[in-house]
């Protein structure tokens, strides 16, 4: 029985020895393995590139409409409640008219008074014009007659007027839908107390609709981009919250005067969006895609390909591609047009086809510099001025940095003032100092002013 323990341990320290020994021994990383090498070059292809501005926004009803009442009341009837659809002319809301009709009563009965009352003036006032051109009566007792009758009807005038008041505010108890809408909001209910518009207040507000079919943007273009934009152009919208909606719109007004928002200056911007959509809500963000400029199979360098170099001899900024010949590059100057995120188009320097370097090579790998015309560009040492060939240390054709400083530090005051012309020469400033007399910075000013 020992025996058998003795074993069974030295089988059990051998298994654990085994697993320790293969925790310890490296695995391949499987991420290494499938891990992709960065390229380096790329082609030259024909393809279309249009550039794009994209702004945000937010949806919006182009026409929103806040419903109150124009007289005060109690709601009596609400048939309508939140996202519900209304016909033009249907009922959105009656308010209750029981007191109304009561005094639509008396102002009735109120013109009938006012008319009998008118009748019997008019019958005296007759009378007593008729006595007094008899000389039956004074001319006091016809001034009373005639002034009572006058009376009598400006109380009917009145009496009518109270009762097509009253009527009036009576078909404003029942207020219908003005255009096909949906209703946004309802802040209120039956039997609620409303005050009319006509108040200091403004009216309740009993609810808020809109028209869905007719939806706007309401965006905020930088200013650097809005110069771009014009009226009436078409645009495309995606909408965040819905997946793969993609739909059409027009830029119907661009704001004249900047604004500053979220301390960003841009422009307000109105875009209509021209294809209506169920599932389309007001307070949605969208993200509008406005073309500025495009290129139809143009050839196209990528931008990782593309470098500029400010060439300070001939004033000008120089864009260049590096060509692979071989196991060398060419440096070939290029023009180009527009872009967009990933490529520009080359309108001049290259066909189409060609192999380019995406990052700058090492200069020994550097070949022939080729211009815009397709011709070689030789480097020769004597494109160097005399003054700058002797700095030149490590015969590159061009003065380094630290070359410029040292250049600086030997010069005599001869060569400082040479420097200078030249300078002005460069920049096009004349073939003599301000003088106009061809001395010295330090000379007379007055000589080529005049």
């Amino acid at each position: 029985m020992k025996n058998i323990v003795i074993v069974a341990l030295i089988i059990a320290v051998g298994v654990f020895g085994y697993l320790q020994w293969q925790g310890g021994v490296e695995k391949p990383d499987g991420n290494k393995a499938r891990s992709k090498v960065r390229e380096t070059t790329n082609f030259i292809e024909q393809r279309d590139i249009d550039f794009t501005v994209r702004v945000a926004g937010e949806i919006s009803p182009a026409d929103k409409v806040s419903v109150r009442p124009e007289v005060h009341g109690k709601i009596a009837e609400l048939p309508v409640d939140i996202s519900d659809h209304v016909a033009k002319g249907d009922l959105l809301f009656r308010l209750d008219d029981k007191d109304l009709r009561i005094e639509i009563e008396t102002r009735k009965k109120q013109i009938d008074s006012a008319t009998l009352q008118l009748e019997q003036a008019k019958s005296a006032h007759e009378r007593s014009e008729q006595l007094f051109g008899d000389d039956l009566i004074s001319k006091e007792v016809y001034e009373n007659a005639k002034t009572k009758f006058e009376l009598a009807k400006n109380t009917r005038d009145r009496s009518q007027n109270d009762y097509e008041l009253s009527l009036e505010k009576l078909s404003k108890t029942s207020v219908v839908a003005p255009f096909d809408c949906t209703v946004l909001t309802r802040p209120v209910s039956i039997g609620q107390a409303v005050s009319g518009s006509g108040g200091q207040s403004g009216g309740t507000e009993v609810m808020e609709i809109a028209d869905l079919n007719n939806l706007i943007i309401e965006a905020h273009v930088n200013q650097a981009d809005v110069a771009r934009m014009k009226k009436n152009q078409e645009v495309t919208i995606e909408i965040e919250a819905i997946k793969d909606l993609v739909i059409d719109g027009i830029v119907e007004r661009i704001a004249p005067q900047a604004t500053i928002r979220n301390s960003i200056k841009g422009f307000a911007t109105r875009i209509k969006l021209l294809t209506s959509n169920s599932e389309i809500i007001p307070g949605m963000t969208a993200s509008i895609n406005i073309p500025v400029a495009s290129a139809n199979d143009a050839v196209a360098a990528p931008l990782a390909a593309i470098f500029t170099e400010r060439n300070e001899a001939e004033q000008r900024t120089e864009t260049y591609v590096y060509v692979k010949n071989g196991e060398t590059f060419n440096k070939h100057m290029i023009d180009v047009g527009v872009n967009d995120l990933g490529y520009a188009e080359v309108k001049a320097g290259l066909k189409g086809g060609e192999e380019v370097s995406l990052e700058k090579p090492a200069e020994e790998l550097v070949g022939e510099t080729i211009s815009l015309a397709g011709e070689t560009v030789t480097k020769t040492e004597g494109q160097l001025d005399p003054d700058d060939a002797k700095y030149d240390k490590d015969g590159d054709g061009k003065l380094s940095r630290d070359e410029r400083r040292e250049k600086m530090r030997d010069m005599s005051p001869e060569e400082l003032n040479k420097l200078r012309e030249r300078f002005r020469q460069r920049s096009g400033g004349g073939g003599g100092p301000r003088g106009g007399g061809g001395g010295s910075r330090g000379g007379p000013r007055g000589g080529g002013r005049n």
